[in-house]
């Protein structure tokens, strides 16, 4: 798929919101929702089932041509993607995926990421520190090497736990919240406990 759109060289911003979910089925959800982005506001969902296919759920050519180039699908679908945030409640709407989940309140971690200025944390240098913290705590990544060339750098401002969920994806319910086992799409995983997390993320096009 190309939209004929090509990514200007440097570096783009992503501000929102990234959810990781695992379910019993073996199924991981993540999703992406910008409040603001080169593309403007929009959302995604990156999809990984048991046997480690990896759709892609995107808005528009322009949106799944860029995560595709960023990212690693085995499948890519446009299709139009709701989002609906309330306080604790989510609900995400893509294609044949229809998801819910609740968060928890904010824990010690979460608190420690809120008390560092947004004007910092976003900053691609403060992924220096970042990084070593968040293989040991949470055995993720926060800046490495993404597909095509690209460099991602997280900003990751604040965390929540996801505490419930319930997924139907092409029918079939996905089952209760689980760990995330790691996902495939990128040089990162989410973290292994389902969590949403307050995110600026800066991706590097050359």
């Amino acid at each position: 798929m190309t939209s004929g759109w090509e990514p200007p060289r440097g570096r783009l911003r992503f501000d929102g919101w990234i959810a990781g979910i695992g379910t019993a089925s073996g199924t991981r959800v993540v999703v992406g929702h910008w409040t603001a982005s080169p593309f403007g506001p929009f959302s995604d969902v990156m999809v990984e089932d048991p046997d480690g296919e990896r759709l892609l759920l995107a808005p528009t050519g322009r949106t799944a041509d860029f995560i595709a180039g960023t990212y690693c699908f085995d499948r890519v679908r446009v299709t139009p993607v709701g989002v609906a945030r309330g306080a604790a409640h989510w609900r995400v709407t893509a294609g044949p995926l229809d998801l819910r989940f609740r968060t928890g309140r904010r824990g010690g971690l979460g608190l420690l990421l809120r008390a560092v200025p947004g004007a910092v944390a976003a900053r691609p240098g403060w992924t220096v520190v970042t990084d070593p913290l968040a293989r040991l705590l949470l055995g993720v990544r926060t800046r490495g090497t993404a597909g095509g060339g690209r460099r991602e750098w997280y900003g990751v401002r604040d965390l929540h736990a996801v505490t419930a969920v319930t997924a139907v994806l092409d029918g079939r319910d996905l089952g209760p919240l689980a760990p995330v086992t790691p996902v495939r799409f990128g040089f990162g995983s989410t973290p292994r406990r389902p969590s949403l997390v307050r995110v600026t993320t800066t991706v590097g096009t050359g």
